[in-house]
């Protein structure tokens, strides 16, 4: 007897419901469309950082490689050469850096890191790897310093002692200075922790090592003793030496700054308060904050530099953090806009006992990079050429556009050149080591990152380099409040009302539309010239709909959606500030008002991207517009659509009327399938446990990616509530998707790193479950896309139409009847109308694109670029007009019998659809544990796939149109906000995310990219000679006076100093020795080539020379054999007997 499987009884039931068509199981031959995607053409891998480091902790400067290094508080490292060369290194313990010390012209630095490791780092492969660490167990570290052209490390701990290690073999000398040997009878207290270790300049015997308590020891490494003792009554921060090796300065915690001769330990010899203020009794100075750190750099020709961070007198209340540059008579004072974390000096000789000759100084700050030339009058900054500012203003959302086409970047750098700045040094960038990879990848690539203040910029991405190409400001179109009281319409955001959450660009018409979060949509065209625009073009639109009864609508027909400017939804106004309506309703509400208020005065509009028409939703009866969730524009139909949790609204930016203006519900006429809860008859309801006020609903995007992760899984855990529990339609307004929901985030937006805790909840109520399902009321729009496709089953042709995707998988098809090009299309109007098309799936909708019958993806229409601000013929106009349809697709006016293909992807699961008979011909469940946060339809290889990024990490792909599997990693674990947020896809295998709120990350997926990486990647050591060693001249090499040098491996050696304690610190080998290169170039197959080749080479020439060898051990066994003859025959003769 056969077994009965229920499972698959259950199954085909599932399939039939998510399914519109009528015989779902049906599959084309797998001949009919060829797929050249395979899993070999896949493989995850990251490829550069970009941005500032988040969190800078320490810095240092290799002055003959010109290469700096950033470590910061997460224990990363970022390598900068010269522009377009950087590197990004990570510790695996995720320790903060504490210090940073480069092997000068060696291609090596080492790492301190806050869990007392230090690590020796090969920076002559392009991948740098850890070559030796070293983990100390009983001391904490604190300093260090390797001097120049020396392989010993002196080690400062917190409790005074120092320690020296052996860079080459990363080992510790047995030769350790304890700190009651040091200070001697000089204190009764213990000195502190170690703040600062060097060696006098002109004698390395002399090691000066300075303790947070005030106390100075110059130390004496031969005779092991301390030869003097400087002692000050102010904490230590920092010292500096003069290059002669006779004097050396401190700063100190009171703001003043010491200068002590070295044989005269007794008192300083100077002592100064640069910021501070002198009494007229001729008291002491009047102390002042911390002198952080002190540089002091000498000129041959002229005087000394003293500089030092910090300082500030304590009544300089709200002053920005200063560097302060002390030349001769000289002080000036260089305000940053952010704290100074730290500052190198940068010189023109790598020798501390010569004349620095100081001609740069470079800041690092918490949030920006600044180097000081110090060459010029006034002490002009350099202009930075890397893209450190991403972070300008915290980014909100993120574009990447792969294989643009090849006009567009220098159409934005040209216009983007002419914003930028004047002031900066004629010099040029001081760092700038390193050579740039041999990139083969030559297609244009360009990011756009969208901020927290209303601002986009465009990015040249191209060849793994980033470089701002535009900026712009949409801002610009609003009025800004002079004062804190001037806040009528904006109060609903507590901060950054122009923060941007969409954007749609069209690469080849070049048409940008952004959507904020003071629910605003912008429609900008791009133009070469100037213009002042007299009036900006503004539509209000009152997007409001509400539930009266549980019934359906008594008649059958959908009704008709077509709409005017004039309906009772929908308002149109001009660019007046508000339009005539009352902006508050007979209760004393607010109505009919928007969040922003458009500029009345002429607006001037730089060469760029410029404001066609301001789109804002209003407020209707008291509460605030909901979020914009959904975008597209469209070029060649002249067509805007976005839509929100309430509905969805269609605008004509060329006759700058609203088309359609509906709730979602009203978009399935008498087809809806769900029973929807009535509104509560109380407007003003309370929010229920786990739900946010408005006020927190619509606060600024910048706060968003401080969200912890535990913010994160309780508000996605009120959402759960919020979908089990019965809730009316103001409480949904209210919920926290209407505030984050984006294109990249569908419902549920508030992710949850563990999904298992409510996975029963989640998948009831984002299934097809029916109980889930009538218990819904408000459905939000989550998907749209503009498309020449069949809308119907009986249609034999396509026409234009719009796919509308909700949260509750369902899809629906809206025709677009538009009219004929040129003067027509300006007066006629398009017609908007359902098709009666209703498709669902598992999950809110978050893309859709459709393939024509060989499984080649069919763009969307566009409208080829023009220069708008050029006045055309009437007679060209229109002929450039009638050219609107600018796409792959047929014509609508023809009829054809061909197959096209939709694909379809929600949170759970892709259905690939064919058309016109909407059959479900291809369907798989992405994920049952998880939900996808970003799905895109990309190419590759000169095929398509569909990529997709699940809450759980995965990163997967999917051929076209048979949805196979072809990648599936565990990559990245969703803990913030912000990645969710900015990840997206594009084509040629390429990826990325805000990895910080300063830093973006590129990933690839392209086995190609992942093997070309190497090449590509630029070089950060390169041969160069060390400058020649000052000359000591005749008197000063006669008479003792130049440098003198020390035998460190005589004194720190294993025979002088003995063994080193075993349980102090531990050796633990790295990764980048031989073999660590052997492994970061196992993964280039050109390498690998060569490689094989000079083995086989190198083969050849070693058997060659065993022959030679042995050859040479015959003839040598031969004259031994010889030899001992002769010997024998010549033994007993006499010498006259010869």
């Amino acid at each position: 007897m056969k077994k009965f499987n229920i499972r698959k009884v259950l199954d085909g039931l599932t399939a039939a419901a998510a399914s519109s068509s009528s015989q779902p199981g049906q599959r084309p031959p797998d001949t009919d469309i060829p797929e050249s995607l395979c899993s070999e053409h896949f493989q995850l891998c990251k490829t550069v950082r970009h941005g500032f480091p988040y969190q800078p902790s320490a810095m240092a400067f290799d002055p003959v490689q010109k290469i700096l290094a950033i470590g910061t508080q997460t224990g990363s490292l970022r390598l900068f050469g010269r522009p377009g060369v950087e590197c990004y290194c990570q510790h695996d313990s995720a320790a903060g850096v504490i210090q940073l010390q480069f092997l000068v012209n060696e291609g090596a630095l080492v790492s301190a890191l806050a869990d007392d490791t230090l690590h020796l780092w090969n920076l002559r492969q392009k991948r740098p790897a850890i070559l030796h660490s070293l983990k100390f167990n009983k001391e904490r570290i604190t300093f260090c310093h390797l001097p120049f052209q020396s392989k010993w490390l002196y080690v400062g701990t917190e409790r005074g002692n120092v320690h020296i290690v052996n860079v080459e073999s990363f080992t510790l000398s047995g030769y350790v200075i304890m700190w009651n040997k040091a200070i001697e009878l000089s204190s009764k207290t213990h000195p502190g922790l170690i703040v600062h270790i060097s060696d006098n300049p002109m004698d390395e015997g002399k090691l000066l090592i300075g303790f947070e308590s005030g106390t100075l020891v110059l130390w004496d490494l031969k005779s092991k003793k301390g030869e003097y003792r400087y002692s000050y009554d102010e904490a230590i921060h920092s010292v500096a030496w003069h290059h002669e090796g006779k004097q050396f300065v401190c700063s100190h915690s009171d703001g003043s700054l010491t200068i002590w001769n070295v044989k005269s330990p007794i008192k300083p010899a100077h002592i100064i308060t640069p910021h501070g203020k002198l009494p007229k009794d001729g008291k002491k100075p009047e102390p002042c904050k911390p002198i952080l750190k002190v540089e002091y750099r000498t000129c041959k020709s002229g005087d000394p530099f003293i500089i030092f961070s910090g300082g500030l007198s304590y009544d300089t209340v709200g002053r920005r953090p200063c560097l302060t540059v002390m030349h001769g008579k000289s002080t000036a004072v260089l305000e940053m806009d952010y704290p100074i974390v730290d500052f190198l000096t940068l010189c023109e000789t790598p020798y501390p006992s010569d004349f620095q000759e100081p001609y740069a100084v470079v800041v690092l700050l918490e949030k920006d990079l600044v180097v000081v030339d110090l060459g010029q009058n006034g002490y002009p900054i350099f202009e930075n050429p890397y893209p450190l500012d991403i972070h300008e203003s915290p980014v909100t959302c993120c574009e990447y556009f792969a294989d643009c086409p090849v006009d567009l970047i220098p159409a934005l750098y040209s216009v983007g050149a002419k914003q930028k700045r004047q002031g900066y040094s004629k010099k040029e960038w001081p760092i700038n080591g390193g050579n740039w990879g041999l990139g083969t990848q030559s297609y244009p690539e360009i990011i756009i990152t969208g901020h927290a203040d209303g601002s986009l910029k465009f990015w040249d991405a191209s060849a793994i380099t980033l470089q701002v190409l535009y900026k712009m400001k949409t801002s610009k179109v609003f009025e800004k409040s002079r004062n804190k009281e001037e806040k009528p319409n904006t109060d609903i955001v507590d901060e950054d009302p122009y923060a941007i959450q969409i954007i749609t660009w069209c690469p080849e018409s070049r048409m940008l539309c952004v959507a904020g979060v003071s629910a605003h949509v912008i429609v900008y065209k791009f133009s070469r010239q100037e213009v002042t625009t007299e009036t900006i073009q503004m539509l209000e639109i009152r997007l409001h709909y509400e539930i009266n009864d549980l019934e359906s609508p008594d008649t059958e027909q959908v009704p008709s959606l077509v709409t005017s400017c004039q309906g009772p939804n929908s308002q149109t106004a001009n660019s007046q500030s508000h339009p005539s309506t009352s902006s508050s309703s007979s209760d004393g509400l607010r109505d009919n008002v928007p969040c922003l208020k458009i500029k009345s005065t002429p607006l001037k509009q730089g060469a760029g991207y410029q404001a066609e028409v301001v789109i804002q939703l209003v407020w209707v009866n008291g509460e605030p517009p909901q979020q914009i969730s959904s975008l597209a524009v469209n070029s060649s139909y002249g067509l805007l659509v976005f839509g929100n949790c309430n509905g969805i609204a269609m605008v004509d930016y060329i006759q700058k009327t609203v088309l359609l203006n509906l709730g979602t519900i009203e978009l399935y006429g008498s087809n809806d399938p769900y029973q929807r809860q009535p509104k509560s008859p109380r407007k003003t309801r309370q929010a229920s446990g786990g739900m946010l006020t408005v006020t927190s609903c619509m606060c600024g995007l910048s706060s968003l990616y401080s969200e912890s992760v535990k913010r994160l899984r309780s508000s996605y855990l009120s959402l759960c509530d919020i979908n089990e529990g019965s809730t009316t339609l103001d409480d949904r307004c209210k919920s926290p998707t209407s505030a984050k929901m984006s294109r990249k985030l569908s419902l549920p937006t508030e992710l949850k790193p563990d999904l298992d805790v409510r996975d029963n909840s989640f998948s009831r109520s984002r299934s097809s479950s029916v109980t889930s399902i009538d218990k819904e009321s408000r459905e939000a729009i989550t998907a749209l896309h503009f498309c020449e496709t069949y809308t119907r089953k009986a249609d034999t042709c396509t026409s234009p139409c719009l796919w509308v995707g909700t949260t509750l998988g369902t899809v629906l098809v809206i025709v677009l009847n538009l009219p004929p090009g040129g003067e027509q299309r300006l007066t006629q109007p398009v017609i908007v109308s359902p098709s009666g098309t209703i498709l669902r799936l598992k999950g809110a909708i978050l893309r859709m694109a459709f393939l024509d019958t060989t499984g080649s993806l069919i763009n969307p229409a566009h409208e080829p670029w023009r220069e708008p601000n050029v006045p055309e013929e009437k007679d060209d106009k229109d002929k450039c007009r009638k050219l609107r349809p600018v796409s792959v697709s047929p014509s609508s006016s023809q009829e054809i019998n061909e197959t096209q293909y939709a694909v379809i992807c929600s949170e759970k699961q892709a259905k690939v659809i064919s058309l016109p008979s909407q059959n479900c011909i291809y369907k798989h469940n992405i994920t049952e544990t998880s939900f996808v946060l970003r799905a895109d339809i990309v190419g590759l290889n000169g095929s398509i796939c569909l990529a997709c990024f699940c809450a759980n990490g995965h990163i997967m792909t999917f051929s076209l149109p048979s949805l196979r599997p072809l990648l599936d990693v565990n990559y990245l674990p969703l803990t913030d906000m912000r990645i969710a947020r900015t990840f997206c896809f594009t084509n040629n295998g390429q990826a990325l995310y805000l990895v910080s709120p300063t830093e973006i990350q590129r990933i690839t997926y392209s086995q190609g990219t992942c093997e070309n990486l190497q090449e590509m990647l630029g070089e950060l050591f390169t041969p160069v000679e060390t400058p020649e060693a000052p000359n000591r001249g005749f008197f000063k090499g006669l008479f003792g006076g130049g440098a003198q040098s020390l035998d460190r491996e005589e004194l720190f050696g294993e025979s002088a100093a003995g063994k080193p304690s075993r349980s102090l610190a531990q050796h633990i080998p790295g990764t980048g020795g031989i073999e660590g290169v052997k492994g970061a170039a196992s993964g280039v197959a050109g390498e690998l080539a060569r490689a094989r080749i000079a083995l086989d080479e190198r083969g050849q020439k070693l058997s060659e020379l065993e022959e030679r060898t042995a050859a040479m051990l015959y003839s040598a066994d031969t004259f031994s054999k010889h030899a001992h003859e002769m010997m024998l025959k010549c033994k007993d003769k006499k010498w006259y007997q010869f």
